[in-house]
Order: structure tokens, then sequence, then C-alpha cells
């Protein structure tokens, strides 16, 4: 009698720990990464060649064995919660990521010159008009105005894409700071409190 109580009172812990909810929350690491992949193609450079993954960490245990551990921790305690990896190989996010690359040429100078700025928002805006030629300041805005919206669709896609529309402000925040962290020294952009400021 007590050993069947045992197990039942065994089954039954089991079977709470089973209904744990898995929440996943916003990979802020992995966003970070997926932006620097994407902002450095945009601006045309690429990785230090030479660079090596880490190795992994010898653990001392056999390498065949540790599936079948993994299986059953997870089975007998299923993580509270779990961070998401960040996909940025979907052909939608490939196309904005190259009319980005593309449209990049061209905007280029105006960042250098600081006719352009990067905004808090993850946007860009035309800092000083006076530092754009008059017969070239509709194809600037132009420009701009296309650049928003490809960067708008690059931060919804993102977040569709990875099966959480509700990441877009996050993905967006994540963006605004890269894109200024990858600039090149010289460039204008809006700190939190909406003031510009040379990199």
């Amino acid at each position: 009698m007590k050993l069947l109580r045992n197990i039942l009172s065994f089954l039954f812990a089991l079977s709470v720990l089973s209904c744990v909810t898995i929440n996943v929350y916003f990979p802020a690491a992995a966003a970070e990464e997926a932006a620097d992949q994407i902002i450095r193609d945009v601006y045309g450079e690429t990785p230090e060649e030479g660079e090596k993954p880490a190795s992994e960490p010898h653990t001392g245990i056999e390498p065949e064995r540790v599936p079948a551990l993994i299986a059953l921790l997870e089975r007998l305690v299923p993580p509270a919660h779990a961070e998401a990896d960040i996909s940025i190989k979907t052909p939608a996010i490939q196309r904005i990521t190259a009319s980005l690359e593309k449209r990049h040429k061209q905007l280029a100078p105006y960042y250098s010159s600081g006719a352009i700025g990067m905004t808090n928002d993850g946007l860009i805006t035309i800092r000083d008009q006076k530092l754009v030629p008059l017969k070239d300041r509709s194809q600037v805005k132009q420009l701009v105005n296309t650049e928003n919206r490809d960067r708008d669709a690059l931060y919804k896609e993102i977040a569709r894409a990875n099966g959480h529309p509700e990441w877009e402000p996050d993905i967006r925040k994540t963006f605004a700071r890269r894109w200024v962290g990858n600039a090149p020294g010289g460039w204008w952009y809006n700190d939190n409190q909406g003031n510009w400021k040379q990199k």
C-alpha cells in the first residue's frame, strides 16, 4: 500500500511538472546578432577573416550520451521559459535586405556629409537640407522615404517570420541601436532624447 501511494505521489508530481507553460521571451542577444549581420551586409562590411567559432566546452560526458540525457531531463523537468532564435533567412527578408544594400550606395555620401542622419526609432531623416544640392533634394527625399518604408517592412517581416509579431517594437529598438553601432565615425544620429550627435 505504501509503495502504491509513493508511485501515485511520484506520478502526480510528474504530471504537475509536465504542465509547466513554456514562455518564449524576446531573444535580445540573437536579435542583436541578426541585426549586425543584416546591417554589415547593407553597409558592405564583412566579419574579419580567420575568425573561428569557439570550441564546445568539454563536459566529461560521452558525446553520444548527451542527447539521451537532455531528452530525459526535458521529460522530467520542462523548462519554465525558452529563448528563441532569430531567423533572417526568408526570401522576403533577403529581398528587403538586397534593396537596402543597393540603396545604401546612393545614401552613403549624404550620411558622410551630415545631410541625413539616423533616428532613434530605426529610421533615417534629412538632418540638414542645406547640405544637399538643390537639384538633388527631391531625389534624396525620395531615397529617404523609400529607405524608411523598407526598414519598417524589415522589422515587421523579421517579427512575422519568427512567429512573434509582438516582437516588432523590440526588433526596431535593437536595429536602431545597431545601425548606429555599426556606422562609420562622422555619421549623425539621434540619441534617446532626440538630440543630434556625431559618431
